[in-house]
């Protein structure tokens, strides 16, 4: 009994049609611009930053400074091919392929940087704000605390 109901739900659609569509590019539409969509958010981008990776690979020289994939800063003393010589500090060089390069760095810029950013932070309008902050917590704790108090002596009115 039951199947006879689903067979007569999957006949034929009303007015005679076929039950194909209309068009057949219509039905992959939604997938044709879902690639597009895709195309342009995700694979162009990453397809356009794998090119510039390949293009810092290929002009390293003797002298850059860098970061390996591991975050390691270091300058390029030696090439052979693949293999790069980086210099980490006085005593220590490490053999590195040359693939293992996430990007060009200037650690005396980045330690500027790292400077400028303390000197910002230690500024004293910040540390005028957390103090401001703190006494707006206290002032809200001891708003709730006589808050509480007031409702105490209320309720012990009340019961008495």
């Amino acid at each position: 009994m039951f199947f006879e109901s689903v067979a007569y739900a999957m006949g034929a659609p009303a007015g005679g049609g076929t039950g194909q569509a209309q068009d057949p590019i219509m039905a992959f539409l939604p997938l044709i611009l879902m690639f597009a969509v895709f195309y342009f958010l995700l694979i162009r981008p990453q397809q356009k930053k794998a090119k510039e990776q390949k293009m810092m690979l290929g002009a390293l020289k003797k002298g850059d400074s860098v970061i390996s994939s591991g975050g390691v800063y270091g300058e390029i003393t030696k090439i052979e091919g693949d293999v790069l010589f980086v210099k980490l500090d006085e005593n220590t060089t490490v053999r590195m392929n040359r693939n293992f390069v996430s990007a060009l760095a200037n650690p005396k810029d980045a330690a500027k940087k790292t400077e400028t950013t303390d000197k910002k932070a230690a500024k004293k309008p910040a540390a005028k704000k957390v103090e401001k902050t703190e006494k707006v917590e206290k002032t809200e704790k001891k708003e709730k605390v006589e808050a509480i108090v007031e409702n105490t002596d209320t309720t012990d009115k009340t019961e008495k």
